[in-house]
């Protein structure tokens, strides 16, 4: 899959993505908007791992934002299981040094968009983590179109608890 776009590509993860993956997704601030299972520091082993599923995975559903032939960013979904199977979350994150450039905000529809017609879906959410800046949450409620939902709940970090 590929999705040209104006000011980025989505396209699949490749193994050669690990140096500009580990780059980008070692940075704090990006962590913090994330799930748990995102590791922090992020190293050059993690991207490896990470690749090595994504380039596997089937059906794919995790892909590169590519900003000038380098590896900035993902986006993807989690389809539900039984019951939730017409169901998907969507997770994404972009490298700081992009933010405020409008790159999600072109993204996410596109993406959604390319889900809905791959996959048999009848809904796509997403759930900010309760660290996400307000300015990305407010990013994400502005992309609640199209069979995006934006849940009420909000996901609470590991490291939340503690502090």
């Amino acid at each position: 899959m590929q999705l040209v776009l104006e000011r980025c590509t989505i396209r699949a993860w490749r193994p050669d993505d690990a140096a500009s993956l580990a780059k980008h997704a070692n940075n704090r601030r990006v962590w913090l908007g994330l799930r748990d299972l995102f590791p922090h520091p992020y190293t050059i082993d993690d991207a490896n791992e990470f690749l090595r599923r994504a380039t596997t995975e089937q059906p794919m559903t995790n892909f590169c934002i590519d900003v000038g032939q380098s590896a900035v960013g993902g986006v993807g979904i989690r389809i539900g299981q039984d019951v939730h199977r017409h169901v998907a979350e969507l997770g994404f994150w972009l490298g700081q040094e992009f933010w405020g450039h409008g790159i999600m905000t072109e993204v996410v529809p596109a993406f959604v968009d390319y889900c809905f017609e791959k996959f048999p879906l009848h809904r796509i959410y997403a759930e900010p983590c309760e660290q996400s800046s307000f300015r990305a949450r407010s990013g994400k409620e502005r992309l609640c179109v199209g069979g995006l939902s934006l849940s009420i709940s909000i996901v609470y970090r590991r490291d939340d608890e503690q502090a």
